[in-house]
């Protein structure tokens, strides 16, 4: 940042945010961990480069940014808390307060891994989309996507990454600055919509562009264009088509190389309209694809070393000759991936010559003027300089610029020739269409009669005719189905109307799906999806009478959990029956609810017979069974029992006295 930023280390900027070490630096700004002393809470600091301080224009349109990205709540956005201007003496440092994400960036995943596998990349991209979708729906444009914006935190227990975009409108404050002009470019060369290059538009379409060349560097590793110099990279963006990422990395589906051609077409007209346009293609090629969503790796956090680093001199654009001479880059790396000021190509007028001074007198003029010579020489190289880089990339265009032709309701082999034989390179996609047969041509993108220069590459979009139910097997995530339906051009609804219980599919999946797979329909007619509600009820079976043993038996073969419940007497039960059970007998259970079952058996005693038996004899067959005996009368030793009450083989309760008649 500068010679001084190791200085801030400690300060407390407003007398509330307390400066600790440094996390990152770049031309522009460096970032350090600090903490929000009145809310005793971890925060990032970012502080503008001391040159920006002092242009009211900078500060006015920072401030109005910070306040435009701090009313964005997403969890894919870095969080704005606070901004300020601190001021210490004849210093004034720019700062604004963010969430702390603690972890590394994109640009660090890249750097460990080359490239991501598809479906890790595909999902870091989804994040990345829902967060400037958010943006978007906002009214914010983020003028500077990059894996160095993208940030890689940790959230939940155990941690599992999560994906945040950075610095919304950080690029539009510093073009308000004093120290750029209209004919400088701010951003990140090799992710720069080609408007941005040509006439310094940036709207959504542009961070779509952007986004899909970050898309384009996940999946092959690297960007697509490089160059020796800023000018040639960017010369590219205007003039080139992005090539197919599967040039670079062979077998990747066709669906992944149209998403990114799509996203990066050089008009921006062509691409999807602004980030939540491109999340949705994007969600519908992974499902077609069948791909799930990957679990985002943590990185560890960081911190960067503060080493002293000289002051970034202002730029001046009438002293950038030819062009593209870098002024800031937001992070150490060399090269076209820091945000740059660069000077954009015009086409400039050959100025009239100066008067020729006298012949004789020419050596005394080159001596006396020199600085006026040299100067008149630079506004020449400038002036061709210019002339160049206009028919190189206005004027040779214009010389071999063909219309494309008509090719609706033609087959796809006469499409192409037709494309190819006007001199057009052509790519192929599909979609459903509710009025062109399959593998008819709906027509071309750009579209018949469009202007385009010869070579240029054209797609073919090619009728799937209308769209059909797509195949969704019981025991489907919910989600899942749903994107299925989407990517089949038929829109999804959830209709618990139809849920119904299943023996085989578990709870919350999905059961049917309405009207059935294979149905052909017109696009985005709806299609309903019922879920499973789990095995059907089960009453409780009956086991009252049944020994304990068998009762369990007879409960586990039904599918329930018995367990004993306790005892208790029942005149109708022998004893270590079971006497009933709660739930009851008859209850019906809930497929997935509670199926423990409790069993209470039975602590009656079964009267025995004693009639006919001595008395001693009766009195010791009674006790052994738990009950009294209770003789009627006076005894003698050869004394019998001639009746007794209860009668034999009554159920009665345990101790219970039994009345004994004897004779004599």
């Amino acid at each position: 940042m500068t010679s001084t930023e190791t200085s801030l280390a400690g300060t407390l900027l407003e007398r509330r945010y307390r400066v600790d070490g440094l996390l990152a630096r770049g031309g522009m700004s460096a970032v350090y961990r600090g903490s929000d002393t009145r809310l005793d809470r971890p925060v990032a600091i970012k502080v503008m480069d001391p040159r920006f301080a002092d242009d009211r224009s900078f500060v006015e349109r920072f401030e109005r940014e910070a306040r435009l990205a701090a009313k964005l709540h997403h969890p894919n956005v870095v969080t704005v808390h606070d901004q300020g201007v601190d001021v210490a003496g004849d210093r004034s440092h720019v700062f604004l307060v963010m969430e702390l994400v603690d972890g590394g960036t994109l640009r660090d995943l890249l750097d460990q891994r080359g490239k991501l596998d598809v479906p890790l990349a595909l999902s870091v991209a989804e994040q990345m989309l829902a967060a400037l979708s958010a943006a978007h729906q906002a009214g914010l444009v983020h003028r500077d996507v990059k894996p160095e914006n993208v940030l890689i935190g940790a959230t939940g227990h155990p941690p599992t990454g999560v994906v945040k975009v950075a610095d919304f409108g950080l690029v539009r404050a510093v073009a308000s600055a004093g120290t750029t002009s209209s004919s400088i470019i701010l951003g990140t060369v090799s992710y720069l919509a080609p408007e941005q290059v040509t006439t310094g538009m940036a709207g959504e379409r542009g961070d779509v562009y952007s986004a899909g060349i970050v898309l384009y560097e996940l999946l092959t590793g690297q960007v697509p264009y490089t160059g020796d110099t800023a000018i040639s990279v960017a010369y590219r963006h205007v003039n080139d088509d992005v090539p197919a990422p599967s040039t670079v990395e062979p077998g990747l589906p066709a669906v992944l190389d149209d998403l990114v051609l799509r996203a990066t077409r050089r008009a921006p007209e062509a691409r999807p309209a602004d980030a939540a346009a491109f999340l949705q293609e994007l969600r519908r090629v992974r499902a077609a694809l069948g791909i799930a969503p990957a679990p985002i790796p943590v990185l560890p956090p960081k911190e960067v070393p503060a080493a002293p680093v000289a002051p970034a001199p202002p730029v001046d654009p009438e002293k950038t000759v030819p062009a593209f001479a870098p002024v800031a880059t937001t992070d150490p790396i060399a090269g076209p991936r820091g945000t740059r000021a660069m000077v954009r190509p015009q086409a400039a007028p050959v100025p009239p010559p100066p008067p020729a001074p006298p012949r004789e007198d020419l050596k005394t003029f080159v001596q006396r003027r020199p600085v006026v010579l040299w100067a008149v020489i630079a506004t020449l190289v400038v002036a061709l300089v210019g002339t160049g880089v206009w028919w190189f990339s206005v004027g040779e265009d214009a010389a071999d610029s063909i219309s494309i032709p008509p090719v609706a309701g033609l087959d796809q082999a006469t499409a192409e020739k037709t494309l190819h034989d006007a001199g057009l390179s052509v790519t192929v996609t599909r979609q459903f269409s509710d009025t062109v047969a399959a593998g008819k041509a709906i027509g071309s993108d750009p579209q018949a009669g469009t202007s385009v220069q010869k070579s240029s590459s054209v797609t073919l979009v090619l009728s799937s005719g209308r769209p059909t139910v797509p195949d969704i097997s019981p025991g489907t995530e919910l989600a899942q189905a749903e994107a299925a339906v989407k990517a089949a051009g038929l829109t999804p609804r959830r209709d618990e109307s139809i849920d119904t219980y299943s023996s085989t599919v578990p709870a919350g999946k999905v059961l049917v799906v309405d009207p059935k797979p294979g149905t052909q329909l017109t696009i985005g007619s709806p299609v309903r999806i019922g879920l499973s509600q789990g095995p059907p009820p089960s009453p409780v079976p009956s086991v009252v009478g049944l020994s304990r043993n068998e009762a369990f038996q007879r409960l586990r073969e039904a599918g329930f959990e018995p367990y004993d419940a306790g005892t208790e007497f029942s005149e109708n039960v022998p004893s270590g029956s079971v006497t009933r059970t709660t739930p009851a007998a008859g209850t019906t259970i809930d497929g997935h609810g509670d199926k423990r079952v409790g069993v209470f058996t039975s602590t009656a005693v079964q009267v025995p017979s004693v009639l006919g038996r001595p008395v001693q004899d009766a009195i010791q067959l009674l006790t052994d069974a738990g009950l009294q005996a209770d003789v009627q009368g006076r005894t003698r030793n050869f004394s019998i029992v001639v009746g007794q009450d209860p009668e034999p083989g009554e159920q009665v309760e345990r101790g219970k006295k039994v009345k004994l008649q004897v004779f004599p």
